[in-house]
């Protein structure tokens, strides 16, 4: 209808990095996200889940899915969930505003250039990079959320990061529940 305006999106990010000591390049490392449309952030499972992405840090850099990842950590996968977020914020560009919601200050703080990155030096450039021009196409913010505290759709792009660096399918969002990795 006219004049009817869409409900706000969330985006939810998360990264998984098991064996997050002494990481290198062959450190196993996942990202996921999932928008949501109709949420108000606050965890109770609001609103619909329009997609869901996953996959694994790249660390190779001959590969096409390279972003800057020199090694497979917690933090290069946080940083990959950002950044391919933000993609499908640039190449889906919804007329209405976004809310990247993540349980690392990290990944957050390092995107919008509060922080400076002190490892992991290409991929937070490319972090930076991309939330520059996201932030030229759409109105979007970035907010923070507690890690494991039952917030459901946090809790669910945790699942798609941790199955998709265990080599594991994430189970249907239908028969899925939060806490479930």
């Amino acid at each position: 209808m006219e004049g009817e305006s869409s409900p706000p999106i969330s985006i939810y990010v998360d990264g998984s990095c098991i064996e997050n000591r002494n990481v290198g390049p062959d450190t196993a490392a996942g990202w996921g996200f999932l928008v949501v449309t109709g949420d108000r952030g606050l965890g109770k499972g609001t609103g619909d889940v329009v997609y869901e992405e996953a996959g694994k840090v790249v660390t190779n850099k001959d590969k096409n899915e390279w972003i800057g990842a020199e090694v497979g950590s917690n933090n290069t996968a946080e940083l990959s969930a950002m950044i391919y977020a933000l993609r499908w914020v640039i190449t889906r560009c919804p007329n209405v505003p976004v809310t990247i919601r993540g349980d690392s200050m990290y990944a957050l703080r390092i995107t919008d250039g509060s922080w400076k990155a002190k490892e992991n030096k290409l991929l937070a450039n490319k972090a930076q990079e991309i939330w520059k021009e996201a932030e030229k196409l759409v109105d979007i913010k970035l907010a923070h959320i507690k890690a494991h505290t039952g917030h459901r759709w946090n809790e669910r792009a945790d699942h798609l990061a941790f199955r998709v660096q265990s080599d594991q399918v994430a189970i249907p969002l239908q028969f899925w529940k939060p806490g479930q990795r």
